[in-house]
């Protein structure tokens, strides 16, 4: 069982110490693990939106063609999960005094989106049986790294909106959610497309690779500018106060 556990939560905790490293101001190890929990709470919080959709006929979890597919991806996925994580990263930011710079919108954003990631991760591999092993792994190199990319868009824009308001550029609040959804929307209908249209999955399945390929390059671009841009920032406020505190020379 511990095994099993281990195997569901890893590649959370890698993608979390990559992104935590890349800031020479790490945010309080106490915060990050709260936004994590948060994000585990926010599985439940999004069922309060996608069940209510189910009930009313407006999607099916069991999708026969590509509409079924884009409506169970985006009503049933996508956008109840990335408002109930948007919400969650609101709870734990609004009074945040540690959130100081463009980057920690990205690491608590993350810290948020791996929590999700790692409960739904861990119920899938649970409920698995003895295709644990393979679950894990699938999901390893897709599910989690997914939620990982939405997440980064998501505080990308959080931060932009945060620190700029009203000078950010044209769009920046509404993409704070519009974006993390169109990301988990596409990924999504291709997932289950692929599942569906039995003549054509391995093209399908060629295309969400390539999606994810796409994703997960833009995604890495965006941390090494966030965090560069910052850490130049940090380095030279560090300099600032060093000289401010040398001792004046006789």
């Amino acid at each position: 069982m511990l095994i099993i556990f281990f195997a569901a939560l890893l590649p959370a905790l890698i993608l979390m110490g990559y992104v935590y490293k890349k800031d020479l101001e790490p945010e309080p190890v106490n915060l990050v693990v709260k936004g994590f929990i948060f994000g585990a709470i926010a599985t439940f919080v999004s069922t309060l939106i996608s069940g209510p959709l189910m009930s009313l006929g407006l999607y099916t979890p069991n999708p026969t063609n590509l509409l079924d597919c884009i409506k169970v991806s985006f009503l049933g996925a996508a956008i109840p999960e990335e408002c109930a994580k948007l919400f969650m990263l609101w709870l734990l930011l609004r009074n945040c005094k540690e959130f100081d710079e463009r980057y920690d919108g990205i690491v608590y954003a993350v810290a948020v989106g791996l929590g999700f990631a790692s409960l739904e991760n861990l119920m899938y591999v649970l409920s698995s049986g003895v295709s644990w092993f393979q679950v894990s792994i699938s999901r390893a190199l897709l599910a989690v790294p997914g939620h990982f990319a939405f997440a980064v868009a998501m505080g990308y824009y959080y931060s932009l909106n945060h620190f700029y308001g009203e000078s950010a550029p044209a769009g920046t609040r509404a993409n704070i959610l519009v974006i993390p959804i169109l990301l988990h929307g596409v990924y999504d209908t291709l997932a289950f497309w692929s599942g569906v249209n039995e003549y054509i999955s391995g093209l399908i399945t060629l295309g969400l690779l390539y999606f994810c390929f796409r994703l997960f390059k833009a995604t890495r671009a965006r941390i090494q500018a966030e965090a560069t841009t910052d850490n130049d920032r940090y380095k030279i406020l560090r300099d600032a106060d060093s000289r401010d505190n040398r001792p004046d020379e006789q």
